[in-house]
């Protein structure tokens, strides 16, 4: 289900780059990959990148560990292509000195000598940089026709407590440098961050966690002035009881003799009510676990911005998996 906020705000017309966060567990990576599934959908081209250097494209896609080039890993419904990069930040710094500083040879020395690791670890900010500009440079690069080579670029990025910082890296060089290439070149992200073609989108499970995680993400992105985009509710469990039912198990006035006729009409006569005692315990969980839900669900509703539901796919996740969360997300109009 969709709650439509607007045509431009729930279809995201316009928009190229699409950075997905949300807390850890609440699937994050897998909500990437399905949507960069249902953006490709129809015959366009689609990049997928990560920056956390966790190989989860790959495990999801079912493919060898990706090597730090753009590569086909998916044909997306009705024709269209998903690619992925895993931006290792080391090349991706050599890639950067030789862009700006002709320094290619120096770059693979201090790789030697561990003074990338160093650079990275007294400058977090230049590490960001670098991961959001090697994005943003796919987001911008055109064919030799002027069309861009990709139609849309999804980033699995990092999660919701550190998205802010990670993507506001204009005020994380501010003290590294004034002028100069690492300047201009942060400049050059944040055109691309701050503009309507990107939109940061949450990851959350109807949790009280990964919803409180989601609602002070999004506070703190629109005080930095960056783009919201929509809220993916992951993993939903659907109520499989009644509403007198799920408001009986959860008051604990469960009518446990109907249970055990019912285990007893199955066929299960031998421990019929130590069964039926189980059941209750199971159904008081669920009914517990969807009120739950259903409080999480109206917190979200207070926030001004698109909403789409997952649903719990009954097995583990795999590549079927993630075609039928692109479909949902394609019905709900995130594509």
């Amino acid at each position: 289900m969709v709650d439509r906020v607007s045509a431009r705000d729930t279809d995201w017309d316009g928009v190229r780059l699409h950075v997905v966060t949300g807390k850890g567990g609440t699937g994050k990576t897998t909500v990437a990959a399905a949507l960069a599934l249902a953006l490709a959908a129809g015959g366009r081209r689609v990049l997928l990148v990560e920056v956390e250097g966790r190989q989860g494209i790959a495990q999801l896609f079912d493919c060898p560990p990706l090597p730090y080039e753009e590569r086909r890993v998916a044909v997306a419904p009705d024709g269209g292509d998903v690619h992925a990069l895993a931006i290792d930040t080391e090349e991706a710094l050599i890639e950067y000195l030789e862009m700006f500083y002709s320094l290619k040879r120096a770059g693979k020395a201090m790789t030697r000598l561990g003074v990338i690791d160093f650079v990275t670890t007294i400058a977090p900010g230049l590490r960001d940089v670098i991961l959001t500009g090697k994005t943003s440079e796919s987001v911008r690069r055109k064919k030799k026709d002027g069309s861009f080579v990709y139609d849309a670029v999804v980033m699995d990025a990092p999660p919701t407590g550190r998205i802010t910082k990670f993507l506001n890296v204009n005020h994380e060089v501010s003290g590294l440098a004034k002028v100069g290439p690492i300047r201009n070149h942060a400049d050059t992200v944040m055109k691309v961050v701050r503009s309507p073609e990107t939109a940061v989108h949450f990851v959350t499970l109807l949790e009280e966690m990964p919803v409180q995680e989601t609602m002070d993400g999004i506070h703190d992105l629109t005080e930095a002035g960056l783009p919201v985009g929509g809220v993916f509710i992951n993993m939903e469990h659907p109520p499989v009881l009644s509403e007198d039912d799920l408001a009986a198990a959860a008051a604990g006035t469960l009518d446990t003799d109907e249970i055990v006729r019912g285990v007893k009409a199955a066929g299960l006569e031998h421990d019929s009510e130590q069964i039926a005692e189980i059941l209750a315990a199971e159904a008081t969980d669920h009914a517990l676990r969807t009120a739950l839900q259903r409080r999480e669900k109206e917190r979200l509703e207070s926030i001004d911005r698109p909403r789409y539901t997952l649903p719990l796919l009954p097995d583990d996740m795999d590549l079927a998996g993630l075609y039928d969360l692109a479909a949902a997300l394609r019905e709900q109009g995130a594509a």
